[in-house]
């Protein structure tokens, strides 16, 4: 299969902050880096809109990127050797764990859920399209580009492959992390990877630990529910998103209405029309998607014009915690009293909902099934992970999720409709059995 690679003369090194070293031997790897698809995940922030809520999280998607590719690179060096593992498979192991995310656009779960996308399917076109990264793929063979994105979709036939870039316990995920949690100033991610490396075991269907780095697991498992509840969703960074989305979602609306923009939207036409192409989407990066925002600063268009400012200022949304079934009975109502207060509840009137489930186990047939950490026992025989621990069996199926409601508090204290306004701080604010909440700086 790497035919079409050679090794280098002498040994590539990125210095990372996370993993000391990140080690590049093969002449493919070097040159896909290199390539003008890679280099552009540089303007992309690996946590979008986190910055606004942690300073320090200003590190991108090439970071993560080359982070993931280091972390395979030495689970390969554990598996070399091993029975079930086929070392003829170690460069489309690398090559799909530098490339996994080479898909994703600015803020990108924002715009896809604005322009109904997706930078898994973007992925597949950078990867089998006219591009950089094809023509390197291409030199290890006619079918290589195709196997990279089959693991990266999880559809390749070896599934201990996909495994190691895909499931519960994975490069992605052992990078993210601790690469999220070094950037936020957190001590939530920090694992013990090293121990986590040195027990894990190629089986023919997935990657296993032995039983002896059960606790390191463990310890892995409490960092990822810790960095979703305390990071990932944060209140403050779901408020520069909802932001973020409601900016998108107006200039969709303006486009489709005929406005005249002073700054026209021209990159993001193709979202628009529903025909954007590959070039058109490998233009537009975090950079550019800024410079619209800030030229929008200045539109006619009020609402526009106030979404743009906050979003680049800061001026962020509240935000109150609320039983769902409460403020479902009140929706109706709070919604009519935005418009008499000539407030746009379409803009500034927004519910967000985040959910998470630390560890499943399997469950045949539902929807997203999860394959299982498994433990190797000192018999050969395997035993899923929450069967043996207590720890991760506590919190096994256990889906979290929680409610919040976002809407500019500092509008509801303007002259003008006071009577509806107060009314609304009644049920937004003092809600029986609420209290109101604010992060205002993380």
């Amino acid at each position: 299969m790497a035919s079409g690679n050679r090794i280098l003369k002498e040994e590539k090194v990125f210095k990372d902050p996370v993993h000391r070293y990140i080690h590049i031997r093969d002449e493919l790897i070097w040159e896909l880096v290199g390539t003008k698809e890679f280099q552009r995940l540089r303007r992309i922030r690996q946590l979008g809109t986190t910055f606004l809520t942690f300073h320090g999280a200003e590190h991108t998607r090439f970071n993560h990127s080359l982070g993931v590719y280091e972390i395979m690179r030495r689970i390969i060096e554990v598996f070399q050797g091993r029975p079930n593992w086929n070392e003829e498979e170690r460069l489309l192991c690398l090559s799909a764990a530098l490339l996994h995310d080479i898909g994703h656009g600015p803020f990108s779960h924002s715009f896809e859920k604005v322009f109904h996308t997706d930078h898994e399917w973007w992925t597949r076109e950078i990867i089998a399209g006219d591009t950089e990264v094809n023509q390197k793929l291409k030199r290890v063979g006619d079918d290589f580009p195709q196997k990279v994105a089959d693991v990266i979709e999880k559809t390749y036939q070896n599934k201990l492959v996909v495994s190691m870039i895909s499931s519960q316990i994975d490069a992605d995920r052992m990078d993210y992390l601790q690469r999220d949690a070094f950037y936020t100033g957190v001590s939530y991610g920090h694992f013990d990877m090293e121990r986590i490396l040195r027990v894990m075991r190629p089986m023919e269907d997935q990657a296993v630990i032995k039983y002896t780095g059960m606790h390191a697991v463990e310890d892995y498992i409490m960092s990822r529910y810790q960095m979703y509840w305390q990071v990932y969703f944060h209140p403050v960074t779901r408020s520069a998103e909802v932001i973020l989305s409601k900016i998108l979602h107006r200039v969709k609306v303006l486009h489709h209405r005929g406005y005249d923009f002073r700054q026209k939207p021209g990159h993001f036409t193709g979202f628009f029309e529903g025909n954007l192409s590959l070039e058109g989407y490998l233009e537009l990066d975090e950079s550019v998607t800024l410079y619209y925002f800030q030229m929008w600063q200045k539109e006619e268009d009020e609402i526009l014009r106030d979404l743009c400012q906050r979003f680049m200022n800061r001026r962020l949304f509240k935000y109150v915690e609320f039983d769902h079934n409460f403020v479902m009975r009140e929706w109706t109502r709070l919604q009519e009293l935005f418009l008499k207060a000539e407030i746009d509840p379409d803009y500034y009137l927004v519910v967000d909902s985040s959910s998470d489930l630390p560890y499943d186990f399997y469950r045949p047939g539902e929807e997203e099934e999860r394959m299982p950490i498994h433990l190797l026992m000192p018999e050969g025989k395997l035993r899923e992970l929450s069967r043996e621990s207590d720890v991760v069996e506590a919190i096994s199926g256990k889906k979290r999720t929680d409610h919040k409601l976002y809407f500019p508090a500092e509008l509801l204290e303007t002259p003008g409709h006071e009577e509806e306004k107060q009314q609304i701080k009644d049920i937004l604010l003092h809600p029986e059995g609420k209290t109101e909440t604010e992060h205002p700086d993380g």
